[in-house]
């Protein structure tokens, strides 16, 4: 038994060796393609998305392929000289099936099963079915779908205990900044079909992505630097509609573009106006000559309308509050060492000089919300308590308990990231009642497409240390992104929560990293989160109970228009709690 355990794991470890050699020893390409694509016409470009389509299709279905045998970046770059020069849709389809077949038959399946009939989302090949591709090569691509690759696959596999995809073995091309002809249409490629079959949120999309490798083919091919190349890598994943995706890394043309200098004060759009709502620390804020609630209108003559049309395509977001708060960030920033700006204060039209400084010279700078000191929790009188999941930690879930025991009511911050996992242990604590409140859709690596919901998780635990209050107030807005999202779902199962604020970020489930060629790196929202009757939650964001938005007079007051509500809400509640 033993000896029959260490040869299994011998052949294991073998095939393993054996699957990354044939990646590494694989180096013809590593200094670059040598493809050049001169000519780029409507019908090379609709010939290079069946490249495109088939490539990835192999990719995740093909047993030699997703096994790793072969370095399949490189093996595109193999075919594409002659399939350049195909002629006709015969020549063409010819030599993908020839392309097919240079990979040995694929052994019929045992373990593959037909698509699920209660499948969420389902794997789309109708493309297969296109007039113009030959019966016998339509007929090769529905063998491998009905006989696909069943191991562990070498270019993806899923986090344990999650469920997203993490995508492996994926080289990034870092020293490539401005790959060639071949890399940035392997960038096209690769990230096309990432989505295609791993994006659980493609039906959200505005656009239908099955148009969006043709319409991005020429927009790579045609990148004639790398800002242009960094741009249309941009556009294309802004098209997803996910705020978790963007150029997180590689855009170095582009961060030079938007420039290293930044305003001495934060910005934010309030009341559709990009509003002065905080002054940071030291003296350069102070002498800006700007002043809380100061409405910018034009930066550089330019009207901040103007401005935000021009910006919008280069934010990828969920949904445009969001894409708002992430152009707030970029408005004032410059290549320039000062900007030129007219406000409105009282009703007064002012004209400006605004100094910016690089971002380590501006005191207590920051983007998101200001560093908190303070632990995470207090109370605001002996009936209300308040916590922030800002800096909350483990500590303060156990000890906030004790703390907040005799109080009537709860105030839960979340217009910031937590700090801490605290879905369950806080979730739990104020929810008396078990109840669902999350469901999640997750891809399935047996069948590249295809996604499935799995059971629903629950909070609220009817236990002696449950939070004996009557209300719970929640806190969002713009800022409550991601694990924040999921934090106040869990919150809204409770009997007792009212949430309060404005629309939320609208970018939920854990987050899968993708590399793409040119050393760039992004990432989608990786499992699809919905609420237990299937009411999505992705691009649409935490609806409040209740909607309370900052306004300019509030900003100009130093108010906090979210806490005077909650406070209010409470107070209205423990009066009607008395009377009866």
């Amino acid at each position: 038994m033993k000896n029959n355990y260490l040869s299994l794991l011998t052949i294991l470890l073998v095939f393993f060796i054996n699957a990354q050699s044939s990646n590494n020893l694989d180096t013809e390409f590593d200094t670059g393609s040598n493809i050049s694509i001169t000519e780029l016409d409507q019908k090379n470009v609709e010939d290079l998305e069946l490249l495109g389509r088939v490539w990835g299709f192999l990719k995740y279905y093909h047993p030699k392929v997703a096994n790793g045998n072969y370095n399949w970046d490189y093996e595109l770059f193999r075919i594409l000289p002659s399939y350049l020069k195909a002629n006709s849709d015969s020549q063409r389809n010819a030599i993908l099936v020839s392309w097919i077949n240079k990979y040995g038959e694929v052994e019929p399946c045992k373990s593959c099963e037909d698509v699920s009939d209660d499948a969420f989302l389902k794997p789309d090949f109708s493309w297969i079915k296109n007039a113009s591709i030959s019966n016998e090569l339509q007929q090769k691509l529905k063998f491998i779908i009905k006989n696909r690759f069943q191991g562990n696959h070498f270019y993806v596999n899923v986090f344990p205990k999650v469920g997203n995809p993490k995508f492996i073995n994926e080289a990034s091309y870092s020293d490539m900044t401005y790959p060639d002809d071949g890399f940035r249409l392997l960038t096209v490629y690769r990230y096309w079909n990432m989505i295609n079959y791993f994006f659980p949120y493609k039906h959200l999309m505005d656009k239908n992505w099955e148009t969006c490798l043709e319409e991005y083919i020429p927009k790579f091919i045609n990148a004639k630097n790398q800002l242009e190349f960094e741009q249309a890598a941009l556009l294309m994943i802004g098209d997803i509609k996910d705020t978790h995706a963007n150029l997180w890394g590689g855009d170095n043309k582009i961060q030079k573009l938007r420039g290293e200098f930044y305003a001495p004060i934060h910005v934010r759009f309030v009341e559709n106006q990009l509003i002065v709502d905080a002054l940071f620390d030291g003296d350069k804020s102070k002498n800006s000559g700007l002043q809380l609630g100061d409405i910018i209108t034009h930066i550089n003559d330019k009207k901040v309308k103007d401005l935000v049309d021009e910006m919008n395509k280069f934010y990828p977001a969920s949904n445009q509050p969001t894409r708002l708060r992430n152009i707030s960030f970029d408005i004032l920033r410059s290549k320039d060492k000062s900007i030129n700006l007219i406000i409105n204060r009282d009703n007064k039209d002012i004209s400006m000089t605004l100094n910016l400084y690089k971002e380590k010279e501006i005191s207590g700078y920051y983007r998101w919300y200001k560093k908190r000191e303070k632990r995470s929790y207090h109370k605001i009188n002996e009936d209300i308590g308040y916590v922030t999941l800002q800096n909350i930690t483990k500590e303060d879930v156990s000890t906030l308990k004790e703390e907040f025991k005799d109080t009537e009511a709860l105030i839960i911050d979340i217009r910031n990231y937590p700090s801490t996992f605290v879905p369950f242990t806080l979730g739990n604590y104020t929810n008396s009642n078990r109840s669902e409140f999350v469901k999640f859709t997750k891809a399935n690596l047996r069948y590249p497409g295809e996604f499935k919901f799995d059971e629903s998780l629950k909070v609220g635990l009817k236990r002696s240390w449950s939070y004996k209050g009557k209300k719970v107030i929640v806190l969002v807005n713009e800022i409550t992104q991601s694990q924040a999202e999921y934090t106040a779902m869990a919150f809204r199962a409770g009997d007792k929560t009212t949430i309060i604020g404005s629309t939320t970020a609208g970018a939920d489930g854990n987050v899968s990293r993708i590399d793409l060629p040119g050393g760039l790196r992004t990432s989608i929202s990786g499992i699809g989160v919905y609420y237990p009757n299937g009411t999505e939650t992705q691009r649409v964001g935490i609806v409040p109970d209740i909607e309370v938005k900052p306004t300019i007079e509030g900003i100009k007051n130093g108010r906090d228009e979210l806490m005077e509500k909650a406070l209010e809400l409470i107070n209205e509640s423990l009066i009607t709690n008395k009377n009866d």
